[in-house]
C-alpha cells in the first residue's frame, strides 16, 4: 500500500502516523499536489492528499475515510468498539480536523492572494474558530496512554501544524494543550519520522 503525502500536510500526519501505530504497512509517496501529478489524480480525481492507494489498486480518500480504512484493515486499532467512546473519539478528530481546516483557510489566503487582496475580516474570523477550538481542547484534552486512538493523532497532527504555520501565538493560556505532545512523544516515540 502506499500513502500520497506532503510532510506539512496535517491530514497527511495523521493517517500516516496512525497506519505506522496501527502496524498497516504503508509505502509514503512525496506529492506536491500543487503541481497535478499524474499519479495522484488517477486515483483521486480530486487531486487531493492524503490518498491511500491499496495493493490491489483501490483508492481511498480523504482523511478520515482513510483512518477508518486503517482501523478496519487492523481490526479497530484506532476507535474505541464502544459506541460512546467511540464517538467521543470521532468527535476529537473533527475538532481537530476542523481547527486544521481553518488554519489552512488563513495560509490559503495569504499565499494566493496579492497583499491587497488579502480579506482580513475572513482571516480574524477564522482565527476566532482556531481560539475556540484550541480552547476546547485545553479544558478537554484526552486521557493519553499506551492504548492511543485516532483522536490522539489528529491532535498531535493539529498542534504539529499549528506551531509550523502560527509559532508562538497559541500557546498563552493554554499550558495543558502547550505540554501535551510531550506526554504523546512518551507512547509514540516515531512521531518524529513523520515530519518528513
Amino acid at each position: 500500500m502506499k500513502i500520497f503525502y506532503a510532510p506539512a500536510s496535517p491530514y497527511s500526519n495523521k493517517v500516516r502516523m496512525a497506519a505506522h501505530y496501527a502496524g498497516l504497512a504503508c509505502e509514503g509517496v512525496l506529492t506536491d499536489s500543487n503541481a497535478n501529478p499524474p499519479d495522484l489524480a488517477a486515483n483521486n480525481p480530486l487531486g487531493k492528499i492524503p490518498t491511500l492507494v491499496t495493493d490491489d489498486g483501490k483508492a481511498v480518500f480523504d482523511s478520515r475515510s482513510i483512518m477508518h480504512f486503517i482501523d478496519r484493515e487492523t481490526k479497530g486499532k484506532l476507535y474505541p468498539r464502544n459506541a460512546e467512546k467511540r464517538t467521543e473519539v470521532e468527535i476529537l478528530e473533527a475538532l481537530c480536523d476542523g481547527i486544521c481546516d481553518c488554519l489552512l483557510a488563513i495560509v490559503y489566503e495569504k499565499r494566493f492572494h496579492p497583499p491587497e487582496k488579502i480579506h482580513q475580516p475572513w482571516i480574524d474570523r477564522q482565527w476566532e474558530k482556531v481560539e475556540r477550538g484550541l480552547d476546547h481542547l485545553n479544558g478537554h484534552l484526552p486521557k493519553t496512554g499506551a492504548k492511543l486512538h485516532a483522536g490522539h493523532f489528529a491532535l498531535a497532527a493539529m498542534l504539529r501544524y499549528v506551531e509550523l504555520r502560527f509559532s508562538g501565538t497559541w500557546q498563552k493560556g493554554r499550558p495543558k494543550l502547550k505540554n501535551w505532545p510531550q506526554k504523546f512523544e512518551k507512547f509514540f516515540p516515531d512521531h518524529e519520522t513523520f515530519k518528513q
